[in-house]
């Protein structure tokens, strides 16, 4: 693979914490710029204390489209342009497809998918007038398999990964590029009161929840701090790709999840075919 590897111009939502807070310092650490940003400002001012004018911290609730768009704006005046513009904020709610009630559906959607388009259709703009820049979406290989009680997380992070392949096509003319950040499990905040909710509970799933919530704590974590370097690898490939799992565990879980896809859409062939007319 070919690097080029110079100083770039980031912009990161949820900044404060978790994956986000990680990559942010990663980057400041490596003498790139960054415009930080999070929807409490107290939780990444002291990023300005550190990193001086190489960081930017500005409040920034994604799901507020007007202050997206001039959050952007600002960002793009401070520094003179934006190399890289990552879309990392996002929470799950946990509950089952019967159990979420529709509010704290739409709640979830505003924040992890709508928020993300409003970040993107702001930006776009501006990296078609730079004539370059480079789109990450923190996705998750559950953009990719689906599992239950968090059903609804999952769904997003599914209509996240099929807009980020469009928008590929799309803008691969002017000079932009899109990647898919693929994480497994890692040993984030992610799943910190913070960066859940949980749904109005039925007794009836109560048994089946607990046991799936038992399975996650089984799970092996990977050490999110170890994570920066593969996506400075992405950032900097003079071809990135459009996916890209962290963590080892993502590959064979999606391998066979595909597998077992493929053998039944096989199975069924012949009941597909007939119907063609």
């Amino acid at each position: 693979m070919e690097y080029q590897k110079d100083n770039k111009v980031w912009f990161i939502t949820g900044s404060s914490r978790g994956f986000g807070r990680i990559w942010t310092e990663a980057a400041l650490e490596r003498g790139d710029k960054v415009v930080a940003t999070a929807r409490r400002l107290e939780s990444i001012s002291d990023l300005q204390e550190t990193y001086g004018e190489n960081v930017l911290t500005l409040a920034l609730d994604v799901t507020k489209t007007d202050q997206v768009k001039a959050v952007l704006d600002q960002a793009y005046n401070h520094f003179g342009r934006l190399d890289v513009i990552m879309n990392n904020a996002g929470y799950s709610l946990v509950g089952t497809i019967e159990e979420a009630g529709l509010d704290d559906v739409r709640a979830l959607y505003e924040t992890n998918l709508f928020g993300t388009l409003s970040v993107i259709q702001a930006a776009l703009p501006l990296l078609r007038k730079q004539g370059s820049g480079h789109i990450l979406g923190v996705s998750s290989s559950l953009g990719l398999e689906s599992m239950p009680v968090i059903g609804y997380y999952c769904s997003t992070k599914w209509a996240y990964e099929a807009i980020h392949e469009s928008l590929a096509a799309e803008v691969e003319s002017f000079g932009i590029k899109v990647t898919l950040i693929e994480p497994g499990a890692y040993a984030t905040e992610f799943g910190s009161q913070e960066s859940l909710k949980m749904a109005s509970g039925l007794d009836i799933y109560s048994g089946f929840k607990e046991q799936f919530v038992q399975g996650l704590r089984n799970l092996e974590r990977g050490n999110p701090n170890a994570t920066p370097e593969a996506i400075f690898k992405v950032v900097d490939a003079k071809q990135p790709p459009l996916r890209i799992f962290l963590g080892n565990q993502s590959l064979p879980s999606v391998r066979k999840a595909y597998n077992d896809r493929l053998a039944t859409w096989e199975a069924w062939k012949e009941v597909s075919d007939a119907v063609q007319g």
